[in-house]
């Protein structure tokens, strides 16, 4: 096993904890502010926080178990590395859209495409390894 490679991977798995407990104190914030202790109370911001925090649940694990297989099976350091780092700025860039009141279109675009781009190439990595291409 290539302990690097997977060291690599939890830099990236301790980086996108870092983002959803960003989102975590925000949302936190918010209800305090609003005093909203369940749901959303009609508060548009706080909705938009949760569900900002909801899109990262629902794709950093996925993402991250990938990076975690394509390690295992002796994808480059290099490779994981350049994954890593577009995932991470993408979920940056998506968390920071929905923390933000109103924010950019751009943002979520961009966050959307790098972290969509980056699980796309992590899932070709692991078929890869699975049918015997070494990559």
């Amino acid at each position: 096993m290539n302990h690097t490679a997977v060291a690599a991977v939890g830099l990236y798995t301790v980086l996108n904890t870092a983002i959803l407990f960003w989102l975590i104190v925000a949302t936190s914030r918010l209800r305090r502010r609003y005093k909203v202790w369940v749901g959303t109370g009609g508060v548009a911001h706080l909705e938009r926080v949760m569900r900002g925090h909801a899109n990262a649940i629902e794709n950093m694990p996925m993402t991250l178990l990938l990076l975690l297989i394509a390690a295992l099976l002796g994808t480059p350091v290099l490779a994981l590395h350049l994954l890593g780092i577009a995932f991470t700025i993408g979920r940056v860039l998506h968390a920071w859209h929905f923390i933000e009141e109103k924010g950019a279109p751009w943002q979520r675009e961009a966050g959307f495409g790098l972290s969509g781009l980056a699980t796309v190439v992590a899932m070709a990595v692991v078929l890869g390894h699975a049918f015997g291409f070494v990559i």
